[in-house]
């Protein structure tokens, strides 16, 4: 059940003078319930609008990211191995979380644990916060008596997620900001410079050069072209978060992921490390392997591992083995199968998992690495060119007009 914003009118003891204020909660009744044991007397409880100004927009809404996921589960593990009750270490999360979204979550959660329901089902009842790989591994922990190992262990691969992300964005940053460069240097030279050069050409007369002339046509019809491409901009972006989670345009979309010619390699060594790393932890903490394969496969956002991992799942469930279908996927590289053959054989597999992770999150870092230093002189290239390339189609005619003058 969503917390909400609800406006109260209520009295103190004896009639005193009337309150006002507003209060998050599940429900009316959670309202009423707490102004009570304030010692009020609720006489108007009313939902705040949702409509209007005060509807939630769902672009600019704040998300609940890795990196929280990873700070509030350490924290949370902290408090409960050190002896405080689950609802008291929520309660002082909730005060503590500046991520809106989580806070409202975990003051749900709250409430969902005083109604009665299990932690595990009280997380599993705000999917929008917590994966269920998270869900998944505290109902274990919370059945096994060892929560605050489960917690832990979620925070340390979260974490590890959170590493491997920002990898990832320190490679792609310094291509994106020349990209940006670039783009911005030909809409400015087009709409502000070319038209100088177009009147200066005129006076001159003369035929221009032909990319002089695709320069010159380019400039007088950006009055039409920067809005169309705006809108084709805007257009892609909000057809993009329409059918980004449908089940057809994640099969080609992911499959596409895995065979990009620079970076496939790069997806396909995270889909693998984090399928090891949490495959690895949810056997370590006791969940049978069917299951884990599940949850694991949910939490690869991939569907190509999805898929690859169901086959495991199938082959599991007729008593076959468990590295065979890794072997015979395009998914995970002849490595990871011959790993886990070996883990499977001698009984080590969490352990065997967990090398596995270790030596492709390795294998990210350096291609990261090597990717930004590749990509750093192909960029700078790519710039020189395009810039340069425009400022010599705008010189040509007066290297032409030089040239008829030197005949003259």
């Amino acid at each position: 059940m969503a917390v909400q914003e609800y406006n109260y009118r209520a009295v103190g003891a004896g009639g005193s003078a009337v309150v006002k204020g507003s209060m998050e909660a599940v429900s009316e009744s959670a309202v009423v319930a707490k102004l009570r044991a304030q010692g009020l007397m609720p006489l108007q409880v009313v939902a705040q609008s949702t409509t209007g100004l005060n509807q939630e927009i769902p672009w600019f809404e704040k998300r609940v990211k890795l990196n929280d996921l990873a700070v509030f589960t350490k924290q949370f593990a902290g408090l409960i191995n050190a002896g405080l009750p689950l609802l008291r270490a929520l309660s002082v999360l909730i005060e503590q979380t500046e991520n809106k979204k989580l806070q409202s979550a975990l003051t749900a959660v709250h409430a969902d644990i005083e109604s009665g329901k299990s932690f595990s089902a009280a997380l599993a009842a705000q999917p929008d916060a917590f994966p269920p790989l998270m869900v998944s591994l505290v109902r274990v922990g919370e059945t096994g008596g060892f929560l605050g190992d489960s917690l832990a262990a979620i925070a340390r691969s979260y974490r590890s997620d959170v590493d491997l992300q920002q990898k990832i964005k320190s490679a792609l940053t310094y291509p994106t900001i020349v990209l940006c460069i670039a783009l911005l240097g030909v809409l400015a030279m087009l709409t502000f410079v070319v038209p100088i050069f177009e009147q200066m050409f005129s006076s001159m007369g003369g035929e221009l050069p032909v990319p002089t002339q695709i320069l010159v046509v380019l400039s007088r019809n950006m009055v039409w072209i920067i809005p169309l491409l705006a809108v084709l901009v805007i257009a892609v972006v909000v057809w993009h978060r329409r059918v980004k989670n449908t089940p057809g345009f994640r099969e080609r979309a992911d499959a596409l992921k895995l065979k990009l010619p620079i970076f496939g390699s790069l997806v396909r060594k995270i889909a693998v490390a984090r399928f090891a790393r949490n495959l690895s932890m949810m056997l370590n903490a006791g969940v049978p392997l069917l299951q884990a394969l599940e949850v694991v496969g949910k939490a690869a956002n991939n569907r190509a591992v999805e898929n690859a991992l169901a086959d495991v799942a199938t082959s599991v469930t007729q008593g076959r083995s468990f590295a065979l279908p890794l072997s015979k996927s395009d998914v995970f590289p002849p490595l990871v199968a011959q790993m886990v053959a070996v883990g499977e054989e001698a009984g080590t597999l969490p352990d065997m998992l967990e090398s596995i992770a270790d030596f492709y999150e390795t294998e990210v870092s350096t291609a990261s690495e090597q990717l930004t230093a590749t990509l750093e002189p192909v960029m700078i290239t790519v710039l020189g060119v395009i810039i340069g390339g425009m400022v010599i189609s705008l010189y040509m005619p007066m290297f032409s007009i030089y040239e008829q003058m030197g005949q003259g």
